[in-house]
C-alpha cells in the first residue's frame, strides 16, 4: 500500500467503474488514497466511491468539470509543478475521454510535468469486445449533440469512416438518436445496441440500425446505452435508398466536399458516392435550400 510519501509527482488519470464496484483496481485505490488532491466531475458521487472503499477525501477533493476546467486548469499547474500528485476521476469509467480532462493533460505534458495512467473500466473498450463487431479500426464519437440539427450533422461526419464507430447514446434522446443514426448511416447497417456494461441488468441486442430504432429498447429506454455500429457492409446491402436520405445529412457532406475545395460537380459526384444516391438526387436535395 502506498503513502503520500511514496505517490510520484503528477498527474495521475485513474479509471473508476462504470456498474460494478469490485471494477476499482487495487492500484486505483491506492492512488486515491494517497493523492493530494482528487479532481473529479461529481464530488458527491466520487466522495461515496471512495467511502465505500475506506478511503478519506476530506480537503482533497474537489470539483473539476467543463463548467470550471478552464479557470481551475492554471492552480492546478502549479500545484503540479510543486511535485504534488493530482488524480483525476470522471463520473464513471477512464477520464479524459469523453470528459473534461483533455486540455490538463496537454498543459500538463507541456510543462514537463509527468502523466500516469492507471487503466481500468472503459464502456469504449467494453462495448468494442462484447459487441460482437469488428472492433478494429475503430471511430470512438462519444455522445452526440442533444439538438437535431447538430447531431445530424455530426453523424453525416463519422458515416464517412468506413470503420466501425461507437456511439454513446441518452437514454432521453435513444428513439431519435438511433432513427438518425439509421438515417445517416443506413438502414441496413449492423450494429450491437448495448445497456447497463458491467450492471446487473446488463443486455444486448446485434440487428440493424433500421430493426434498433424500432425495437422495445428504443420505446421503452431503461440505462445507459452505447452503440457500435459495424463498418458499411458494401456490395452486400446496396446504396441507400434516397428517400431515407436526410436533407441535413446531404448538406453536411455536400459542406464537407465543399470545404476540402471541390468545385460544385466535384463535391456533387463526391456526395453521392459517400451516400450511395445518384448525383441527379443529390442536386434535387441541395436545391431548395439554394445550392446549384
Amino acid at each position: 500500500m502506498e503513502d503520500s510519501n511514496e505517490l510520484a509527482g503528477g498527474l495521475w488519470l485513474v479509471a473508476t467503474p462504470i456498474g460494478s464496484m469490485d471494477d476499482l483496481s487495487p492500484r486505483a485505490c491506492d492512488v486515491l488514497r494517497s493523492a493530494d488532491l482528487i479532481l473529479a466531475e461529481d464530488t458527491r458521487r466520487t466522495g461515496r466511491l471512495l467511502a465505500s472503499f475506506g478511503i478519506a477525501s476530506a480537503g482533497r477533493l474537489t470539483a473539476f468539470h467543463e463548467h470550471n476546467e478552464a479557470t481551475k486548469t492554471t492552480a492546478i499547474l502549479e500545484r503540479l509543478k510543486r511535485g504534488e500528485a493530482v488524480a483525476i476521476v470522471s463520473d464513471a469509467g477512464t477520464p479524459v475521454l469523453s470528459d473534461p480532462g483533455f486540455q490538463l493533460v496537454r498543459q500538463t505534458r507541456h510543462a514537463g510535468v509527468p502523466v500516469f495512467s492507471v487503466p481500468g473500466p472503459s464502456s469504449f473498450t467494453a462495448a468494442l469486445a462484447a459487441s460482437g463487431q469488428p472492433p478494429l479500426p475503430a471511430v470512438l464519437a462519444g455522445f452526440l449533440p442533444p439538438r437535431p440539427g447538430p447531431r445530424k450533422r455530426r453523424l453525416a461526419e463519422l458515416a464517412q469512416h468506413p470503420w466501425t464507430v461507437v456511439v454513446l447514446l441518452s437514454p432521453h434522446r435513444l428513439k431519435a438518436e438511433l432513427e438518425d443514426l439509421a438515417a445517416a448511416f443506413g438502414p441496413q447497417r449492423p450494429a450491437t445496441l448495448l445497456a447497463e456494461l458491467s450492471k446487473r441488468h446488463e443486455r444486448g441486442i446485434m440487428a440493424t440500425l433500421g430493426e434498433l430504432a424500432t425495437c422495445d429498447e428504443a420505446g421503452q429506454p431503461r440505462g445507459e446505452y452505447i452503440l457500435v455500429a459495424g463498418p458499411p457492409a458494401g456490395d452486400e446491402t446496396g446504396p441507400t435508398p434516397a428517400g431515407r436520405i436526410d436533407r441535413d445529412v446531404v448538406q453536411a457532406v455536400y459542406g464537407e466536399a465543399a470545404r476540402r475545395g471541390m468545385s460544385r460537380a466535384e463535391a456533387l459526384r463526391w456526395t453521392s458516392e459517400k451516400l450511395g444516391i445518384k448525383r441527379r438526387q443529390v442536386f434535387d436535395i441541395l436545391s431548395p435550400n439554394g445550392e446549384r
